[in-house]
């Protein structure tokens, strides 16, 4: 008995970014349980084959998995219409083949990155409770309106009133999401935490 019948396809569908150079490609199945940003052929080829593979093709900048979605920065000298299905194409039968998206430990390893990096970051008394909350609204409040848009938003610091987050996948380089930083998440974290002054971001 041919068990792939009972296989549901690959459905496929695009999604507008805020970023006008990064488009959102969603499948219905579950591709990566967390966020796995490439901004450079370097890491896609060492963590991703999928990164990889898309790397490949010349109209390709960056590559941001999360769940059941795909978001694709492309090379500003193309335009969507001349690649989208290509791309398209090229995901779809990727999934359906039942090649590997990310390789594993990849998750422990950017997590001891960023442990590495935040090392240097030690909270203590007042100012750690400020940051245990400050990450808890960016997880409830931002995350998942950011998610919906193709990327993600990681707090990285707080010194002196000022949160430092990091921007990705159709984030980062976008630009309303400089906007979507000031009046949006700064507005709403200084209400909650009278001592954030401002929100500055950077680009991961």
């Amino acid at each position: 008995m041919d068990n792939t019948a009972t296989k549901s396809p690959v459905m496929l569908y695009t999604e507008q970014t805020p970023n006008p150079e990064s488009l959102k490609f969603v499948s219905n199945r579950m591709l990566y349980k967390g966020t796995a940003d490439f901004r450079e052929e370097e890491l896609a080829k060492e963590w991703s084959p999928l990164g990889a593979a898309l790397f490949e093709l010349p109209y390709v900048k960056g590559v941001y998995i999360c769940n059941n979605f795909v978001t694709i920065t492309k090379e500003f000298n193309y335009a969507w219409e001349d690649i989208m299905l290509k791309l398209k194409d090229f995901i779809k039968n990727y999934i359906e083949a039942g090649n590997e998206i990310l390789k594993e430990g990849f998750a422990e390893a950017m997590e001891k990155i960023e442990a590495e990096r935040g090392a240097s970051y030690e909270y203590t008394g007042e100012e750690a409770a400020l940051v245990t909350k400050i990450k808890e609204l960016i997880d409830t409040y931002v995350k998942p309106a950011v998610e919906m848009d193709g990327g993600n938003i990681e707090f990285k610091k707080f010194d002196q009133g000022k949160v430092v987050v990091v921007l990705q996948g159709s984030c980062s380089g976008c630009p309303s999401s400089t906007v979507t930083l000031k009046a949006g998440i700064e507005g709403m974290l200084k209400r909650m935490v009278p001592e954030v002054t401002e929100v500055v971001a950077e680009m991961g």
